[in-house]
């Protein structure tokens, strides 16, 4: 980088305020272009600037990321730019641009130019290139994480408000860890793939690297979406149902560190955040798993890799980075009845697996174990280097979704992630998620000290309808719920309140029912959203009985919407069970108490 940038750490939002005030994209972007040079290692090719030019001309101001730019991993198609795969000689240039980035050129992005990888997309320490090693974005002497490290590195350092990876064994993950970023990997075939060079095309998927988990959920809206021209591409499966109030997620039981502690504090403070917030943490035995991951490259699906360039491994193997190829050429041992055999392998472990997840909503992991210097990546490359994949490289293999979090500072100064792990078509749990956690546990922007910005949206019913906050009783299974059913609500989110309000238990409430009460100091409580018309709303209102009634709560993540909230004096002998997150983890326990 070779200037300070005027949009440097612009989210989506700060982009398009920019536009509605007034500034141009034939202004900024070609200021960013100029600020930016290929002798930083995690830039590969940048965009001409006639073409640059060119194509803001051509743009639609009123498409919905209008001028936003964007940089695309060298292992996807932008046309006017080469594709390399971070191997110069097997460079070549596309006519046309991959289907994922077409589509975000038709949302009114702009390529600004190409990122460095892991050769062949094959790695997760982001040194395996003749490009360079491209170093952490809060170290130079530790990694950024592989294989999309230039896509993380120039997110993390405000240069574009988002960039696209690529993920088979967890590249759009854990770079996204390493560098206090939003990675998000959806559902195999969720997004087209062609256009990919593929590393393992049954198992690739093209990832988000963020800022801000809207932003890449505003990305993902754009980029998803079958594609008939793609064989691997796959129509979406049925939405999920919304995010339980008390979600159970499953954590390793025995996680291994590799004498990392400072990754392992940093864990263990994310996991108390989020016991805090009412999730139910499981220790699970996750060596089925780990059977899973050991498929992908100690057994046969190398071979899918060796598929991708066989060309070049059989005619040119001296273009391949050295690390690379040993780690490919292994393919040669295995034959086609080995490919079968780890296959039924990966089907039986997997429905070992099911039993696992009987009962969850899904993990929550550490993005890695361990951020290892380059220096020791350089000493043992493959050895350290299996070890970023801990916990990522079962997650194609069993056809499962995830998003990679920020999860706070390490005591050295470096940044920590968690990742949740969902089943397939689960996105939209998983945005749900990410934004809890990010009002929850908020993070700055990429390796600045600076906020993110306060999210625009209000909860406003549809027109003739409103929205409702409900917290007890007319919770969706719970004895009132009847009282919104029928009279045609609907169930929109589970999220929780701000910080600021202490939840009590009613004495001779029939049902039992709690009271919510602002005091300012309290924790997020377990809410549900739905959406009701207005026509009935007066009739609900009418059912509810003193101290209870309805006021404007405050959401965590900052919106603000109608729901329930109890008198103060109602609570003078009544007991406080704010600490339990919610009405349900409260009834629970009455029942278990009860038995």
């Amino acid at each position: 980088m070779s200037a300070m940038i005027v949009t440097q750490f612009w989210t989506l939002q700060d982009w398009t305020r920019a536009y509605r005030a007034g500034q141009r994209p034939q202004d900024l972007l070609p200021t960013l272009l100029a600020a930016l040079s290929t002798d930083d290692p995690a830039w590969i090719s940048l965009v001409r600037p006639d073409a640059l030019m060119a194509r803001i001309a051509a743009l639609d101001p009123s498409a919905p990321l209008y001028g936003i730019p964007f940089a695309v991993k060298d292992n996807i198609d932008a046309a006017g730019l080469p594709t390399t795969c971070a191997c110069p000689d097997f460079a070549y240039e596309p006519d046309v641009s991959a289907a994922a980035v077409a589509r975000l050129e038709a949302a009114g992005a702009v390529v600004i130019g190409k990122t460095n990888l892991d050769q062949f997309a094959t790695g997760l320490v982001g040194t395996r290139s003749p490009y360079g090693a491209v170093p952490n974005a809060f170290s130079a002497d530790h990694v950024s994480g592989g294989s999309s490290s230039g896509s993380a590195s120039v997110v993390a350092r405000g240069l574009v408000p988002f960039a696209l990876g690529t993920d088979t064994a967890g590249s759009g993950r854990v770079p996204a860890g390493h560098n206090n970023l939003v990675g998000f990997k959806p559902t195999r075939g969720l997004v087209s793939t062609r256009g990919l060079v593929p590393a393992c095309r049954t198992l690739d998927c093209i990832t988000i690297m963020a800022l801000s988990v809207d932003d890449a959920a505003s990305v993902m809206e754009r980029m998803q979406g079958y594609d008939a021209a793609d064989a691997y591409s796959r129509k979406a499966g049925p939405p999920p149902t919304a995010w339980p109030a008390r979600p159970v997620l499953g954590i390793p039981k025995a996680p291994n560190w590799f004498g990392d502690g400072a990754a392992e504090a940093a864990y263990q403070v994310s996991l108390s955040r989020l016991t805090s917030l009412g999730v139910d943490l499981r220790a699970i035995d996750f060596q089925p798993l780990w059977d899973v991951a050991a498929l992908l490259y100690d057994g046969p699906w190398v071979a899918e890799r060796y598929a991708a360039i066989e060309g070049v491994m059989r005619d040119r193997p001296d273009m391949v980075h050295p690390v690379v190829r040993s780690i490919i050429d292994k393919a040669r041992a295995f034959t086609a009845a080995d490919g079968f055999k780890a296959e039924y392998r990966r089907m039986e472990l997997a429905r070992r697996v099911e039993g696992l997840m009987a009962g969850l909503d899904g993990l929550l992991v550490p993005t890695a174990p361990t951020l290892p210097t380059i220096a020791e990546v350089m000493l043992d490359p493959v050895g350290v280097n299996s070890r970023m994949g801990l916990y990522t490289n079962f997650v194609n293999l069993m056809d499962w979704s995830a998003i990679a979090l920020p999860g706070g500072m390490r005591s050295d100064g470096l940044p920590a992630g968690i990742t949740l792990i969902a089943p397939a078509w689960n996105e939209a749990r998983l945005i749900e998620f990410g934004r809890l956690w990010q009002a929850a546990s908020p993070w700055k922007r990429g390796a600045s000290s600076l906020s993110l910005p306060q999210p625009e949206k209000m909860v406003d019913g549809r027109h003739g309808h409103i929205t409702l906050a409900v917290v007890g009783a007319h919770l969706s299974g719970m004895p009132l719920n009847g009282q919104l059913t029928e009279r045609g609500a609907v169930l929109l989110e589970s999220t929780l309140t701000s910080a600021a309000y202490r939840l009590y238990a009613l004495p001779g409430t029939t049902p039992p029912k709690p009271g919510l009460v602002r005091t300012g100091e309290g924790m997020p409580i377990a809410v549900e959203l739905w959406d009701m018309p207005v026509a009935h709303y007066g009739s609900f209102v009418a059912l509810i009985p003193p101290p209870l009634g309805i006021g404007t709560l405050e959401l965590v993540d900052g919106r603000h919407v109608q729901g329930f909230l109890c008198e103060a004096w109602a609570t003078s002998d009544a007991a406080d069970i704010t600490n339990l997150g919610g009405w349900r983890a409260y009834m629970r326990l009455r029942a278990q108490n009860a038995a």
